[in-house]
């Protein structure tokens, strides 16, 4: 329980009964001039290529949407502790939130999917080869394009992480257009802060997922996409037109 005098120094968090999950490691630990800017978008420690920064700012992102907040305790040489509250629900999760799929979510075309994280990359091709679809499976954009090149045949949409290493999703779309002219591409990310987002896409000019979904709201999305048009795709069908 947290009242009014709990001070967590990041962000205000209201009185309340909190649940808390703490999560450390025994790693190098974080140096004092780092720890400020750890939760900036684009923010790395890391060496170019091997991060984009927005792992520790997405994580902050969904803490915050569900009203919470996060401590950091770390030192050189001595580990990192972080600690997420939530605030605790008392009722029970809806049982029937996640529908059935319905056969208008399944399809045979052939998908693209490129995600720079194991995890989720693993998922979206379980939950999608499930549904029929053709999956190709990249873990960045330059792989993606190798993919494209040795697939040969039709690749009727592209499911892409915004932000990658080497080469963000919008650079990877505009290069896939050119040798798949008819592709279309649904963008996903964990971060959907404007500033964020306009680094790399309008989210309001292109198809946007986002993370974390489940496996129903991937499928329509995906099914969405490939049944109708973005904004993207009909202005630039107006501009060939024109």
């Amino acid at each position: 329980h947290l009242d009014e005098n709990y001070d967590h120094g990041l962000w205000e968090t209201r009185p309340g009964d909190y649940v808390m999950l703490a999560v450390s490691d025994t790693g190098s630990g974080i140096d004092a001039e780092a720890l400020p800017h750890i939760f900036e978008p684009f923010f790395t420690t890391k060496k170019d290529g091997k991060g984009t920064g927005l792992g520790l700012a997405t994580i902050h992102g969904i803490v915050k949407q569900n009203k919470g907040s996060i401590e950091l305790e770390s030192k050189l040489g001595g580990g990192t502790v972080f600690k997420v509250y939530l605030p605790r629900v008392a009722e029970s999760p809806d049982a029937s939130a996640e529908q059935p799929v319905e056969d208008t979510e399944s399809g045979a075309e052939t998908l693209l999917v490129v995600e720079d994280e194991q995890g989720p990359r693993r998922v979206a091709l379980r939950i999608l080869n499930e549904r029929g679809y053709n999956v190709l499976l990249a873990r960045d954009g330059e792989e993606a394009m190798r993919l494209s090149h040795e697939h040969g045949g039709r690749i009727d949409l592209v499911v892409t992480d915004v932000a990658m290493p080497r080469m963000g999703g919008a650079k990877l779309a505009e290069q896939l257009r050119e040798l798949h002219p008819q592709i279309k591409v649904l963008y996903m990310s964990g971060y959907t802060d404007s500033m964020l987002i306009s680094q790399e896409v309008s989210a309001e000019q292109a198809a946007f997922l986002e993370k974390p979904f489940t496996s129903n709201t991937l499928s329509r999305k995906v099914r969405d996409v490939l049944d109708g048009d973005t904004l993207m795709d009909r202005q630039r069908g107006d501009r060939e037109a024109a």
